[in-house]
């Protein structure tokens, strides 16, 4: 039986309720992790809670500390019924349940933990670029909301073409993230991932490759134009489920996996395998 965390206790999935007044449902107003879960063992956890933590306080959501998310996540993990070989952990947080309109009440926020099993990418991805751009001064840029329709729109565009992504701009010009996952390029054998400025999520697979990856190759943030990705040698996208995934196609453009990807990709897995919350 399917069980999830709803709040302060381990539930079956048929009695996994909110309230219908939650800001979360109503407008968006929530954060949330998503985490990969491997033989049982979720993946980097204390950097997702670290995350965790700094989107609830962008939001103003005096949430639950990260000590009472790691035992929910556990006892989700441990007790879930699922089968964990390759699973999806998500970890929701919301302002709660509130009054209509964008007002906060004064209800208690929600905690939400449930886990799934996932299926595993297939070798390489594909990426489509969209009109819409990224707003890098938005209130919420840089934090990892529910506000996502912007996400699921992209992302419904970009699948309509054949691609697994959308890979957007900020509002200035510059290549900032994909609708779930961060953006690299490999110029002259130097690896790029767009800066923070550009609106970007601080994604927890992003920070890992640019710390790992400096025995490959050199790593650096930078600002780059959105069309590097018509003159970029390599591409590839990283998440908490993809690690380290290579684009081999950019709308018409096809691309090759090439060896700066493909050495990256070698040394995230070997070191995730031996490092499980880094």
């Amino acid at each position: 039986m399917t069980r999830y965390w709803v709040d302060d206790s381990l539930v079956e999935a048929a009695d996994a309720r909110i309230s219908v007044l939650d800001h979360g449902f109503t407008v968006g107003d929530g954060v949330f992790e998503t985490i990969l879960v491997r033989d049982g063992v979720p993946f980097a956890l204390t950097r997702h809670l670290a995350r965790l933590q700094r989107s609830m306080a962008g939001l103003g959501i005096d949430g639950p500390s990260s000590e009472r998310v790691r035992d929910a996540v556990e006892a989700v993990v441990s007790g879930s019924g699922v089968g964990t070989a390759f699973s999806r952990l998500r970890i929701t947080v919301t302002s709660g349940a509130g009054p209509f309109g964008s007002d906060r009440g004064d209800a208690a926020p929600t905690l939400v933990v449930t886990l799934a099993e996932a299926a595993a990418w297939p070798a390489t991805t594909s990426l489509a670029t969209v009109p819409w751009a990224r707003n890098e001064r938005s209130a919420i840029a840089g934090l990892k909301t529910t506000s996502y329709a912007e996400n699921a729109i992209a992302l419904a565009a970009a699948k309509s073409r054949g691609a697994s992504e959308a890979v957007l701009a900020d509002t200035r010009g510059r290549l900032s993230e994909c609708t779930g996952s961060n953006v690299f390029v490999v110029i002259d054998g130097v690896v790029s991932t767009p800066s923070l400025d550009t609106g970007c999520l601080a994604g927890v697979t992003r920070e890992l490759v640019l710390e790992w990856g400096g025995a490959v190759a050199e790593m650096r943030e930078a600002l780059l134009p959105y069309d590097v990705l018509r003159t970029a040698d390599e591409v590839f996208i990283t998440s908490s489920t993809r690690d380290v995934h290579p684009v081999t196609r950019i709308d018409d453009r096809p691309l090759e996996a090439g060896p700066v990807t493909l050495a990256l990709r070698a040394t995230f897995e070997q070191a995730a395998r031996s490092e499980v919350d880094p």
